[in-house]
């Protein structure tokens, strides 16, 4: 890696490309995700990837790009960002196996990612299971920002079994 990716979007193209490398693919999730569809009305300051390889080529990977395991995240000097590979399978709340419907091109770089519709979900699983605020914030931040269809997303809420978090979504979403 020549010079020191500065944002959530260069960052994440290097280790796209670090991962492929090891034939590795991983799907981008989270804080990031938010960033990018809200162009950092919400900043991260990690990256999360869901992958399906064993920790051995993840750690490979991260090395050749500079970085270096740090308790469960992995951090380079000079990037003002940690990389982080939660366990898998990929899952909106309740809904576990999701395929990720979000693309992003950063030169020949293709990032699978969160779509907007499911990142939104991704944050309201946050809020209905643990009544992360922060978390409801980014949830309104991308469906005021993208375009998201409310009724695909209640579809899903429904499962998720909490009304009343809806209910302050919506609230909220109308707020804003």
């Amino acid at each position: 890696m020549k010079a020191a990716p500065r944002s959530v979007r260069a960052l994440a193209a290097v280790v796209v490309r670090a991962l492929a490398e090891e034939g590795v693919e991983a799907v981008l999730t989270g804080g990031a995700v938010v960033s990018l569809y809200t162009n950092n009305a919400y900043e991260s300051k990690d990256l999360d990837f869901v992958c399906a390889a064993g920790r051995e080529r993840v750690e490979r990977a991260m090395a050749s790009i500079g970085f270096r395991r740090e308790g469960r995240s992995f951090v380079r000097e000079g990037i003002p960002f940690t990389v982080e590979f939660p366990t898998g399978p990929l899952a909106l709340g309740e809904h576990v196996g999701v395929r990720p419907a979000g693309r992003l091109r950063v030169g020949a770089t293709l990032i699978r990612l969160l779509s907007p519709a499911q990142c939104v979900m991704d944050r309201l699983a946050w809020f209905f299971h643990n009544r992360d605020r922060q978390c409801l914030d980014q949830a309104v931040a991308v469906a005021s920002s993208q375009a998201v269809s409310l009724d695909a997303i209640r579809r899903w809420a429904r499962g998720e079994n909490d009304e009343e978090g809806w209910t302050v979504f919506l609230e909220a979403l109308k707020r804003s």
